[in-house]
């Protein structure tokens, strides 16, 4: 009725119609970018952000706390490089929701929802629809793979949900060996096959081209224009310089190479640097922190600290806070100063969060003592993008078991990120192009 009306004579359906609005509401807005780090396994609030040095001993743990920049806020001891430069960065004591299974709560932190549909696209796959960039790179790239048990389904992040695979990520990092940390690392994802020359893709190119202009081609303009630019990208990525450049740590300097620390997190968190700077949109890392010496490979889970690999929670190995807190500490930190320096960290909304956090009360697990599964209180940091360094949101009870004040879902976490990227929660996103919002929760304010 609405095509036979006249706006089908405009080349406009109504989605498209309601599409467009939606995106005009977005316009104006500073092209931000989002490097978001997944502390995979979930890390314990009360051995990192949420301190309780004066709860009994098998509660608080072994590690002192200690004072940060900010009056007030105490952070532990194995995080002294974050303590220095707690100005630069909010962090929310009372993030909460009920699901203690890895897969679910995963997919509950990707989606940014309580409950996720099967085809719920991801964060990602939202700032990647909602803010496309213009830089020959992809859009949207995600740094190590999950792995293991805990992991949520494939596609649930490798794919663009029901927004289609156009806004899917690049993934790098099939193997936990396939990064930046590893001398021999290369991306081969740029690679033509052999048998492909330049002139013969070329070829592929203007053929395809004309297809396109084809009266059959062109009878649905919305495949049509989704499909060319998809396949523009592509070529362009394919026969340019810019993403391959981009994804070459090996240009940056040995020193800072090493301020970042030479592990999987220290380097990945380097790369996405490199790629936000580029102009990818949202990079997804996996704070994977590698192995300790003479470790061998068990999974990527690092911070599923129950005690089941046979390593404490408090421990030095990989699956231990005395080996992954100090390393991600190092990383993160330097991650904000290199942003800062770089004039990038107002452009860059950095995150850091688990899918939940850890019980209270330290328990023997199979092996060795830790903590395990808690989503009803867990802490998250996040930076840059306009939020208000310094800041310390919620209020968790004496055991950091519950929250005591201001509790944040994942709806709220979501709709905050959006907003600090400038991203309005309410633009529309469903498969039809105008019923579900990006986000139905509401943006914490007190952080801006």
């Amino acid at each position: 009725m609405v095509q036979a009306g006249g706006v089908g004579l405009l080349g406009l359906s109504l989605p498209d119609l309601l599409l467009s609005d939606s995106l005009d509401a977005n316009r104006g807005q500073s092209q931000k970018s989002c490097i978001f780090i997944f502390q995979y396994g979930g890390l314990s609030q009360l051995d990192s952000w949420d301190m309780k040095p004066e709860g009994p001993v098998e509660i608080r743990g072994p590690y002192r706390s200690i004072a940060t920049a900010t009056p007030g806020f105490r952070v532990c001891e194995l995080m002294p490089n974050l303590a220095r430069l707690s100005s630069e960065y909010a962090v929310i004591r009372s993030q909460s929701h009920k699901q203690s299974a890895h897969p679910q709560a995963n997919q509950m932190l990707l989606a940014g929802s309580s409950q996720p549909a099967r085809d719920s696209p991801s964060f990602g796959a939202i700032v990647t629809r909602l803010r496309p960039t213009k830089a020959n790179v992809p859009p949207h790239v995600w740094l190590q793979k999950f792995g293991g048990g805990a992991m949520p389904p494939e596609s649930a992040y490798t794919t663009g949900g029901h927004l289609g695979m156009r806004f899917a990520p690049m993934v790098i990092g099939e193997r936990y060996d396939d990064n930046p940390a590893n001398p021999d690392f290369r991306v081969r994802s740029f690679d033509v096959a052999e048998d492909t020359s330049v002139a013969r893709l070329t070829g592929r190119r203007d053929l395809l081209g004309r297809l396109q202009n084809s009266r059959a081609y062109l009878g649905d303009t919305a495949i049509g224009k989704s499909t060319s630019i998809y396949q523009d990208q592509s070529f362009g990525l394919l026969m340019g310089n810019e993403a391959r450049r981009a994804f070459d740590v090996q240009r940056e300097p040995d020193a800072l190479r090493d301020r970042y620390g030479r592990n999987p997190l220290g380097q990945n968190l380097l790369l996405a640097r490199r790629l936000v700077e580029a102009g990818v949109r949202l990079v997804n890392v996996v704070a994977w922190t590698g192995l300790a010496p003479n470790e061998k490979f068990t999974s990527v889970e690092t911070w599923d600290m129950h005690g089941n690999a046979g390593i404490g929670i408090f421990d030095d190995g990989w699956n231990g806070l005395g080996w992954a807190l100090p390393r991600a500490d190092q990383a993160v930190a330097t991650l904000l100063e290199d942003l800062k320096d770089r004039g990038l960290l107002d452009s860059t909304l950095v995150v850091l969060v688990g899918e939940f956090g850890r019980t209270p009360r330290i328990s023997r697990g199979a092996k060795a003592i830790g903590r395990d599964h808690w989503p009803n209180c867990y802490s998250s940091m996040i930076a840059g993008a306009g939020i208000r360094g310094g800041a310390v949101y919620g209020e968790s009870d004496e055991h950091a078991a519950y929250v005591k004040s201001n509790p944040v879902s994942p709806e709220d976490f979501n709709a905050t990120l959006f907003r600090a990227l400038g991203i309005d929660p309410a633009s529309r996103l469903s498969p039809d192009g105008f019923t579900q919002p990006a986000s139905q929760g509401r943006p914490i304010d007190a952080l801006f």
